[in-house]
């Protein structure tokens, strides 16, 4: 697929409004734990790298900075994050915020979705929901999203 096309699908596609959107008020930043979810299609080398259509996420682990790209569009460069992973996880940005007092701590789980996806359908209903419980159950309070 060309990238004129890809291009051209992406700006004829419909963005949902959603009624009566979930909010919770969080904590005082300086007092929540804060958790990175990012489209980068990110995994350690030992999980199950992301698939066509594959609307399900992985859990990244706060210590650990050996990750895969699975992205496997043309159009995605990767060479932004093989320089600095910070890039599409910025955890160690966290890490400093959390040693600033500016936020509570760092969560010890983050998560990664697999963004090149043309039916968001999946992740809307079923991955997205499952991975926000998962965080919840984790104590998060705030995320910080990096759509690639």
């Amino acid at each position: 697929m060309t990238d004129a096309k890809i291009k051209a699908g992406a700006a004829s596609a419909e963005c949902p409004t959603i009624e009566n959107p979930a909010f919770v008020e969080p904590p005082p930043l300086a007092e929540a734990t804060v958790a990175i979810v990012t489209s980068a299609s990110l995994s350690h080398p030992e999980d199950e790298g992301f698939a066509v259509q594959d609307t399900g996420y992985r859990v990244l682990e706060r210590g650990r900075r050996d990750v895969v790209v699975g992205h496997w569009s043309p159009n995605f460069d990767t060479a932004g994050v093989a320089a600095d992973l910070n890039v599409v996880f910025p955890i160690d940005r966290l890490e400093e915020l959390a040693g600033q007092g500016s936020i509570g701590r760092v969560s010890d789980v983050h998560l990664a979705f697999a963004g090149n996806q043309f039916e968001l359908s999946g992740i809307r209903m079923d991955g997205g929901p499952a991975g926000a419980a998962f965080l919840k159950e984790q104590g998060v309070d705030v995320v910080v999203l990096t759509p690639v």
